[in-house]
C-alpha cells in the first residue's frame, strides 16, 4: 500500500512540476510558428518575384510591339529586342540583375501579336521541406503590333474669340499654336521612312468658313440672285464660271437646299429636280463675310507645311463648327483623294479600312457654334443658325463614327465668362456628343481651362491614338 501510494505522489509531483511541461509545449509551438513564419514569407517573396517578372516582361513586350509598330525594328530584331530589354530591367523588385530568361518569343504574322513567356528562378529566404532552395516563378504576356497606316485631321478653332486680350492676359491663339506645333511634331515623329510615312497629318483652321487654298476649284459660289447648285455639267462654260472672290467655302447643299452631310467627293455626278446632271462642289454662301487668311492643308507627312499652315493663323470671325466638322471629313474621305491629287497636294485619304488604316478626328474649339448657312433635311425652319450649327456637326460626326473615324474632342476655356451658362452647356454638350464614346481606356472628350492644360489634352489625344493602333 505504501508503494502504490508512493507511486502516486510521484506521479502527482511530476504532474505539478508545470516548468518541464511549459519548456515542451513552448518548442513545439516555436517550431511550428517558424515553419508558418517562413511559409509566409516564402510566399510573399514568390509573389513579389512574380509580380516584378510579370511588370518586366509587360513593359518589354509593350515597348517591343511599338518599335514594330513605329518600324524601328523589323520582325527578325524581335528576339534581340526583348532579351535587351530584359536584362536592362531585370533588377526590378526583388530580382537580381539578369535573373530574368527568356524562354520563347512568338510573332503571329497573321494575328499581329508578340508573345513572350519568360522565367526567373527564386532563392528562397527559407528553404522548407522538399520545396528546396529555388522556386522557379514564369510570366506570359501578349501584345498587338500594327502596321497600320494613321491618317490625322485637326480641325482647329481660329475665330475671334481666340485673340490674344491684354487685359485678361491671354493668348489663345497663341497657346493653340503652340499646342498644334508639337502635336504635329509628335505625330509625324514616329515616321521612320520619309518616302513611306506611317503618319500624315491634315489641318483645317476654321471660322466662319473654311479657306480651301489649294482646292478651291471643288468649290461652287453662289450670288444672291443666282442658283444654289452648280451648274449641270452640259451648260455653258460662261454659265458654269463665276469669279471667286476668296478661297472659302461653307456647307455643301443638296439640291433642295439643305446641308449635305455626306463625304462625297465634289467630283461625284447628281441630278438637280430638272434631271440634269451637276458635280457634287462645295458652296460658298453668298451671305458669308469672312473668309480665314489660313489655308487648310491636304494630309501630308510634311511637318515644315504643317507648321507654316499653324504659323499663320489669325484670330478672327465667328464659329462655324458644322463646316469645320464637314472639310474635317472630306480630309480624311477617299471620295476626295482625286480632288485633292489633281490640286498636286499629295496622295490623298486611303480607303476606310479599319484594318490597314486608322482614321483619326480631332475637333478644337474655343466657344459655342454659332454660325451655319444651311440647315439639314427635318429640322425646323425656325432654328436659329446655333442650333443649325450645332446640328450640323452632331449628324457630320455621326457620320464620321459610322465611317471608322475615332473622333476626339477638345473645349478650350468654355468657362469664359463673357458666355451664358446655357452658351457653355451647349458647347459642352456638343462636343460630348460629337465625340466617340469613351472606354475604360481612352478618352475623347477634354477640357482645358489653360495653355498648358491645351497642351497636355493634345498629347494625351496623341498618346491616345498610339493605343488605338498597340493594344495589350
Amino acid at each position: 500500500m505504501r508503494q502504490l501510494k508512493g507511486l502516486v505522489c510521484g506521479v502527482d509531483g511530476f504532474a505539478r512540476d508545470r516548468g518541464g511541461n511549459f519548456a515542451v509545449l513552448f518548442g513545439a509551438a516555436a517550431s511550428v510558428l517558424a515553419l508558418g513564419v517562413g511559409f509566409a514569407v516564402n510566399i510573399a517573396q514568390v509573389y513579389n518575384a512574380r509580380s516584378s517578372l510579370q511588370s518586366v516582361v509587360d513593359a518589354a513586350v509593350t515597348s517591343t510591339a511599338r518599335d514594330l509598330t513605329l518600324g524601328v525594328i523589323k520582325e527578325a530584331d524581335a528576339d534581340a529586342s526583348v532579351q535587351a530589354f530584359l536584362d536592362a530591367n531585370s533588377a526590378a523588385g526583388i530580382l537580381q540583375a539578369k535573373q530574368i530568361v527568356l524562354d520563347k518569343l512568338t510573332i503571329d504574322r497573321t494575328s499581329k501579336t508578340v508573345q513572350v513567356n519568360a522565367h526567373a528562378d527564386v532563392g528562397l529566404y527559407f528553404p522548407l521541406f522538399s520545396v528546396g532552395d529555388m522556386q522557379r516563378v514564369g510570366a506570359s504576356t501578349t501584345a498587338l503590333y500594327s502596321d497600320k497606316k494613321i491618317e490625322v485631321a485637326l480641325m482647329l478653332d481660329i475665330t475671334g474669340s481666340m485673340a490674344a486680350n491684354k487685359r485678361a492676359k491671354t493668348n489663345k491663339i497663341g497657346d493653340l499654336q503652340a499646342a498644334a506645333s508639337q502635336t504635329v511634331k509628335d505625330l509625324l515623329g514616329q515616321n521612320r521612312d520619309p518616302s513611306e510615312p506611317r503618319v500624315r497629318v491634315a489641318i483645317v483652321p476654321y471660322a466662319e468658313a473654311v479657306n480651301t487654298g489649294g482646292l478651291a476649284d471643288t468649290v461652287f459660289v453662289e450670288t444672291s440672285a443666282g442658283p444654289k447648285l452648280p451648274p449641270p455639267i452640259d451648260a455653258p462654260l460662261a454659265v458654269s464660271v463665276t469669279t471667286a472672290p476668296d478661297k472659302c467655302a461653307t456647307e455643301r447643299k443638296d439640291k433642295d437646299g439643305y446641308a449635305d452631310y455626306s463625304s462625297d467627293g465634289p467630283y461625284t455626278l447628281r441630278q438637280d429636280n430638272n434631271g440634269r446632271t451637276y458635280q457634287a462642289k462645295v458652296n460658298r454662301d453668298y451671305r458669308m463675310k469672312v473668309c480665314p487668311s489660313a489655308a487648310l492643308v491636304p494630309l501630308t507627312a510634311d511637318q515644315n507645311t504643317l507648321l507654316t499652315a499653324i504659323g499663320h493663323f489669325q484670330a478672327a470671325g465667328v464659329t462655324a463648327g458644322g463646316i469645320a466638322a464637314q472639310w474635317g471629313y472630306y480630309m480624311l474621305s477617299p471620295s476626295w483623294r482625286s480632288a485633292i491629287a489633281d490640286a498636286r497636294l499629295g496622295a490623298g485619304p486611303a480607303n476606310f479600312d479599319p484594318k490597314k488604316v486608322a482614321k483619326i478626328a480631332i475637333l478644337m474649339t474655343d466657344g459655342q457654334f454659332n454660325t451655319a448657312f444651311a440647315r439639314g433635311r427635318g429640322t425646323s425652319a425656325s432654328d436659329d443658325e446655333g442650333r443649325r450649327s450645332r446640328a450640323n456637326a452632331e449628324a457630320i460626326c455621326e457620320n464620321m463614327k459610322h465611317d471608322g473615324i475615332e473622333v476626339f474632342t477638345i473645349g478650350f476655356d468654355l468657362n469664359d465668362p463673357s458666355m451664358t451658362t446655357t452658351e457653355r452647356d451647349q458647347a459642352r454638350s456638343v462636343l460630348k456628343d460629337c465625340a466617340t464614346d469613351d472606354t475604360s481606356s481612352l478618352k475623347h472628350f477634354y477640357e482645358a481651362a489653360t495653355g498648358t492644360e491645351l497642351s497636355d489634352a493634345f498629347d494625351q489625344i496623341t498618346r491616345n491614338i498610339e493605343k488605338l493602333t498597340i493594344n495589350r
